[in-house]
């Protein structure tokens, strides 16, 4: 089918851009209405807090910006990369989008505050944001693509 390697792009940076703009919008929600450290409560055992993290994943490499940032800019290019080769296959754009959104929200607030606004706060698992869980989701989405189910 003609164009359907132009329509995977076009459909995984329409992606990767509203991941973005929510991941985005919602820190900056709650920035403006939460003090930095301090938690509210949504219901039960979830609060929105305003948490800085300068590492990774639980806030493991603090401290270590380059190393996260050549890890990140390693992880995406290897996953264009394969993108790049399998455009055609179905539904391979919404998961990369996902991811690559996920990374570049994540990317976006290092390169402005030098950490990662996470604020999603169950009681029973670190503090996340938006874009960690499109991360998480597009690469369970990936498995799920590359595994032909």
């Amino acid at each position: 089918m003609p164009g359907t390697a132009e329509r995977a792009w076009r459909l995984a940076a329409v992606t990767a851009a509203v991941v973005v703009a929510l991941d985005q919008i919602t820190k900056q929600i709650v920035v403006n209405s939460i003090a930095p450290g301090d938690s509210e409560n949504v219901f039960f055992e979830l609060d929105v807090t305003n948490i800085r993290n300068k590492g990774v994943a639980f806030g493991a490499l603090k401290g270590a910006g380059l190393v996260v940032l050549a890890l990140t800019m390693l992880a995406l290019a290897g996953l264009l990369v394969y993108f790049a080769l399998n455009t055609t296959r179905d539904r391979l754009w919404l998961p990369v989008g996902m991811v690559v959104g996920g990374a570049l929200g994540n990317l976006a607030d290092r390169a402005r505050i030098g950490a990662v606004i996470d604020w999603i706060d169950p009681k029973f698992w670190p503090a996340f944001n938006v874009a960690d869980a499109a991360i998480v989701l597009g690469i369970l989405g990936l498995l799920y693509v590359i595994e032909g189910k």
